[in-house]
């Protein structure tokens, strides 16, 4: 029987037998073989990291690991530090105890970031809105140190907005918007101007910057108009009321910050004292608007006649809305209230520019950064102003270029006076309190005090710090160095894994939180708590 014959590779396949090359080599965009390469690199990834996490379990390694991780909440970014901490006694010299980072299971502190901006560590920022929220509520219920008569004061919830510098894009209650279309929710064109060119972003942007001062100012001339409608002068108001307030700073769409602020009027002595008999709501609702209106800022270093923005002279917006807080439960149907106005203040406490105009939230060495950001045409002007007029001398003590990134704006997001409530120092000081007395805390030493270098020892590079303990023969050493910011690669992928796994915490704002109105989402969403300022606040 004759050999089985052998083809050679190179072998020629009849035309008609070779299926058609549709079916053999199928076309594939580009596109599709990037995506494919992205998820196998990602689950090779996935696949080291779990691996490496199997030897910590093996080692059990694993489960103390596991327990550090969890105290920072799924912090995005934490802060890794080396170092020591001891207790001495003072009067013998003896260690009472001594505590080690390398005795951690992942060899060092980790501290979380504090970052209050939800784009750049969502953990940490929801924790920073439920301290604000208990801040402004106990200013306005008590509680936290905060007598609860300070419920009976008079208060008042107030906006403050900005001028137009130019019509644009909105959606007003009366119809469509002036372009003729009726903007969907998400428009990119909402708080655009209608005319670039013709736009005052020069305006604008130095108005951003002299929005603190027009604050400041606010705050003088309030106390002024109080003093006046009470028959006293303002040297001899403290002798019978003061003046408590909490502000925030808030973006509209088309890049203007405005401020939302509860002012209330106390006793001599603060929340503790009776408020005069004088002291009403009414009164304190006219002082506002009056103060309001007479507030004006020069710019300090340009001329009057400028004619390139024609600002010299800087003062809030035409629509102040001023309203009571009550005492009782928010309802759909019902009026301001203490819940809603503390909640409605939380939310904008994590929020910048980033989140309702589009910019970037960190600042800019290199104008050439925006490139790698996909930024609005309205956002990307804004920031290309404050870049230009920050070199001209006359806007040089304004560090334009440095707050390029906030449109300008350079004053704290958020003040109080220190009589309103609590702070929020103290409200992280009762959170470590209540987590060191916790047993088996990992971020605690055994002795039951707390290991965070914030909590009254300092942190920095080779810093060395002593103080005194709650008890007066007790000296604490700390020695804490900077290691680095952000997790190991497996670190961070456990807290992905432990993060995941815990359950969703309802948001307390959900409850209390009026639906935002169609007219209010042009310039700023207020929602019906601050319904009488309008689309008419963006044009």
């Amino acid at each position: 029987m004759p050999a089985q014959l052998q083809f050679p590779c190179s072998a020629i396949v009849p035309t008609a037998s070779r299926p058609s090359s549709a079916f053999t080599m199928p076309s594939r965009p580009a596109e599709a073989t990037a995506s494919a390469s992205a998820k196998r690199a990602a689950l090779e990834r996935r696949a080291r990291l779990t691996g490496r996490l199997a030897k910590l379990a093996a080692t059990g390694h694993l489960a103390p690991l596991a327990q550090q991780l969890s105290t920072l909440g799924g912090c995005a970014h934490p802060v890794r530090i080396t170092g020591h901490r001891s207790r001495v006694d003072r009067t013998t010299g003896l260690v009472l105890d001594r505590f080690d980072s390398g005795q951690l299971p992942a060899g060092e502190l980790l501290v979380r970031c504090g970052n209050r901006r939800f784009t750049r560590c969502p953990a940490c920022s929801k924790l920073y809105r439920y301290d604000t929220y208990q801040l402004i509520a106990a200013g306005l219920r008590g509680g936290k140190s905060v007598p609860t008569s300070v419920a009976a004061h008079p208060r008042v919830f107030a906006t403050l907005t900005a001028p137009g510098f130019g019509p644009v894009h909105n959606r007003p209650d009366t119809g469509r918007c002036p372009c003729g279309h009726t903007h969907p929710d998400g428009d990119p064109l909402l708080g655009a101007p209608l005319d670039p060119d013709r736009y005052d972003y020069a305006g604008a942007v130095l108005w951003n910057a002299h929005a603190p001062a027009l604050w400041a100012r606010f705050t003088t001339h309030l106390r002024r108009e109080i003093a006046k409608a009470a028959g006293l002068t303002q040297r001899t108001l403290h002798h019978h009321a003061t003046l408590s307030y909490a502000k925030v700073a808030e973006y509209q769409k088309r890049g203007q910050v405005h401020f939302h602020a509860v002012v209330r009027l106390d006793g001599p002595t603060g929340p503790s004292s009776k408020p005069p008999a004088w002291a009403t709501t009414e009164l304190l609702d006219q002082a506002v608007r009056a103060a309001a209106a007479r507030t004006r800022v020069r710019h300090a270093a340009q001329p009057q006649d400028d004619s390139r923005s024609g600002r010299s002279v800087f003062r809030f917006g035409r629509q102040i809305d001023v309203r009571a807080i009550r005492g009782t439960d928010f309802t759909s149907d019902g009026p301001v209230t203490e819940r809603h106005v503390a909640a409605y203040i939380a939310k904008y406490a994590t929020k910048g520019a980033e989140t309702t105009t589009g910019t970037v939230d960190r600042r800019l060495r290199l104008l050439a950064e925006l490139a790698a950001h996909d930024l609005t045409d309205h956002a990307r002007r804004m920031i290309h102003t404050a870049w230009h007029l920050g070199v001209q001398p006359q806007h040089a003590h304004l560090r334009l270029r440095q707050w390029a990134h906030m449109l300008g704006f350079r004053g704290h997001f958020s003040t109080r006076t220190r009589h309103y409530s609590t702070t929020l120092a103290h409200l992280r000081a009762e959170r470590t309190a209540w987590r060191a007395n916790q047993s088996g805390h990992p971020g605690d030493d055994r002795a039951g005090h707390s290991t965070d270098p914030t909590a009254g020892h300092a942190a920095g590079h080779r810093q060395v710090t002593s103080q005194h303990s709650s008890s007066d023969t007790t000296l604490v050493i700390s020695h804490w160095q900077y290691a680095g910011t952000g997790l190991l690669p497996e670190h961070a992928h456990l807290s992905e894994l432990l993060t995941a796994r815990q359950p969703t915490r309802p948001k307390f704002s959900d409850r209390h939180q009026r639906p935002e109105h169609p007219g209010d989402r042009a310039g700023h969403s207020t929602g019906q708590l601050t319904g009488a300022v309008r689309a008419r606040a963006v044009s």
